[in-house]
């Protein structure tokens, strides 16, 4: 309450201050949801089937910031007076509207359901947008390439073009190359417009298979984004476009909506609000990730200005939101800002919200970029969080070109595109694992910093360590076998190969293969091994799976003890062979016996003779070797005085 109070006492000290100064859009806050007609129990009111499976899978509540605005509420500030509701956001409760009628305004401010009504954009005296448009987002855009470019050698499954080198930096090849580009996942993006994707050349595979699934324009609130700020559409082409040996994208198989909530002719908080009134439209829908190549600090009128301060993930109604679509389970992602050089220096709004994914710039080299924002957040939380490549990257132009910019709005779409393709992957995971292995298995995640977080992401390595989260083992001895139950996840090119070293042994042995059907799919297989007619001891397991054409991956290891008599049946091992300075031959008796080993060399002569009363089991005889010529000799080993084997061996 007294953070409500401060607002209102602001407001009034700034109207006192200007009194020319006339303001035509408000946000009424609402004090709660009472006499709501929707209910928890019924979330099909509101959201869709795919929305509440999402927070099924991820065993997350509905709750109250779920349930829509009172309509009642919404009712009474039609009724005000000469009012207008522009959009309106369940998860703050409040509501965006447009207004001059003074009378309608106190009037609003008197309900007893009305917390507060604060400006959020002045009376607009032109209608003519900013042609200056680069500007509001101080990036540089350039028809040539500049910077460190990598050429694609391997046999990938897309021909990336220029856009390899900000695929590659993060082994996002990998994904594609294994199927996940972003089939059955749902983007939405949020942005200044979209302007031309309907007809540039990047977008043919988008427009040919309906991937684009709705937009709309909170700004205008009308459904076209296509004759709007080309910006979205630099940034959507980064994560979308599937054009062979010019430009692909990070995740060009998702399906996407296109949302505009920013006005790039003046700055004010309404589009703040824009944003949260999108993103609660996205959730509902059922989206997974969301892109947002957007940040506020600084506005038209100073009294709206955010400070540093304020940059704690809680102050700021598009942080707020930030972090009430992670509590949904979504995963945003966030551009840091393009002011490390500028007095301003610091992330921008919303990159300081809680639980997202906050990027920094660097180049494809992963030096980082001058102009990247600085975290922390002001209240110390680690910022960026990560990064990807902002500077010298490949987006589609409206010249039907491939063009190159620099921007951390440019590393945002790339690393949203390939997380999504990693969850697409991983759906057993929530978002928060998600995010965590994003962090965990980038390069600086023992040392993050204020300029890039935990550093430039993996996603194989990300790969790996989300199989190995997925991946259980149980492992006993019964009836002289080892019985192993491992659950894991994998396709049929990617198998389980099971390992194993005997106390005796120094190295492991292969001794199981088990595969898994067509499609990536969790399988639990069961393998057992014999181990009759082996030596008794600890036995140790090692499981491994490969992982593509170019590396394997060890999941686990287990030991087991193993003390049991299992002989069927009498057994020699003469090993090794060639050998060196020792000599070790193995016997295994189903019962005791006498037990001699005879060595002769070449000419016939016994060089060696040993006899032992061996129990029941396996004994292992050293023979010291080192002392003899090298050359060909001959063991025997008889049982009781009854020839067994002669093996020829080498030293």
């Amino acid at each position: 309450m007294k953070k409500v109070l401060l607002l209102f006492f602001i407001a009034v000290l700034f109207f006192a201050k200007d009194s020319k100064a006339q303001f035509s859009k408000y946000i009424i806050r609402f004090k709660d949801k009472a006499g709501t007609p929707f209910s928890i129990n019924n979330p099909s009111q509101y959201l869709s089937a795919r929305s509440i499976q999402r927070r099924t899978r991820q065993n997350i509540s509905i709750d109250s910031t779920d349930l829509p605005i009172t309509p009642g509420y919404l009712d009474s500030v039609k009724l005000a007076g000469n009012v207008t509701i522009l959009n309106k956001s369940k998860w703050l409760n409040e509501v965006c509207i447009q207004t001059t009628d003074s009378a309608a305004l106190a009037k609003i401010n008197s309900f007893p359901f009305v917390i507060s009504s604060n400006p959020v954009m002045r009376i607009q005296q032109s209608n003519k947008e900013n042609n200056n448009t680069r500007n509001k987002f101080n990036e540089e855009i350039s028809q040539t390439a500049t910077g460190m470019q990598v050429v694609q050698t391997t046999a990938d499954f897309f021909n990336y073009g220029n856009s390899f080198a900000q695929i590659h930096i993060h082994e996002g090849e990998f994904l594609h190359n294994k199927g996940f580009r972003g089939e059955g996942m749902l983007m939405a993006m949020f942005d200044a417009g979209y302007k031309d994707y309907l007809t540039v050349t990047a977008f043919d595979s988008v427009r040919n298979n309906n991937q684009v699934i709705e937009t709309y324009d909170f700004v205008k609130n009308e459904t076209s984004v296509n004759e709007d700020d080309a910006h979205g559409m630099y940034c959507f082409s980064i994560i979308a476009a599937n054009w062979p040996g010019q430009l692909v994208g990070s995740c060009p198989k998702a399906k996407f909506y296109l949302y505009r909530t920013e006005d790039v002719s003046s700055e004010y908080p309404i589009e703040e609000q824009n944003w949260a009134a999108a993103a609660e439209r996205a959730d509902s829908i059922g989206v997974d990730v969301f892109s947002t190549s957007l940040g506020y600090s600084t506005f038209d009128n100073p009294v709206f200005n955010h400070t540093y301060a304020d940059m704690n993930g809680k102050i700021t109604i598009i942080a707020r939101a930030n972090a009430m679509a992670a509590k949904k389970g979504i995963i945003s992602v966030v551009a840091a800002g393009n002011d490390g050089t500028s007095s301003w220096h610091y992330i921008a709004t919303p990159a300081d919200a809680d639980s997202i994914v906050t990027v920094g710039a660097v180049n494809a080299s992963g030096v980082v970029a001058g102009f990247s924002s600085y975290g922390p957040a002001s209240d110390g939380r680690i910022k960026p969080t990560v990064a990807s490549v902002g500077q010298g990257t490949a987006f589609a132009g409206l010249n039907n070109q491939p063009n190159f910019g620099n921007g951390t709005s440019f590393a945002t779409p790339n690393l949203a595109g390939l997380i999504t393709c990693l969850w697409q992957a991983f759906p057993e995971f929530n978002n928060m694992t998600i995010i965590d292995a994003i962090e965990r298995n980038a390069n600086k995640f023992n040392a993050p910093d204020d300029r890039v977080g935990y550093g430039i992401p993996d996603m194989k390595k990300a790969f790996v360590y989300l199989l190995k989260k997925l991946y259980v083992q149980q492992g006993a001895v019964v009836n002289c076998k080892t019985e192993l139950q491992l659950t894991a996840k994998g396709d049929s090119i990617m198998p389980l190969i099971i390992e194993r070293k005997l106390a005796t042994e120094t190295n492991y042995t292969q001794v199981g293969t088990s595969t898994f059907s067509n499609g990536f799919t969790v399988k639990t297989f069961t393998f057992s091994d014999d181990l009759a007619n082996i030596p008794t001891g600890i036995i140790q397991y090692r499981i491994k799976q490969n992982i593509g054409t170019d590396t394997t991956f060890y999941l686990d290891s287990l030991s087991v003890n193993y003390t049991q008599t299992c002989v069927t049946e009498n057994k020699v091992i003469i090993k090794p062979n060639p050998v060196n300075n020792l000599l070790a031959p193995s016997v295994i008796l189903k019962s005791a016996a006498k037990v001699t080993i005879t060595i002769h060399n070449t000419a016939g002569q016994k060089i060696y003779s040993s006899s032992n009363n061996q129990s029941a089991g396996t004994q292992i005889y050293n023979i010291a070797f080192g002392a003899y010529a090298r050359g060909m000799y001959y063991v025997t080993v008889f049982f009781d005085d009854k020839k067994v084997v002669t093996k020829k061996i080498i030293k």
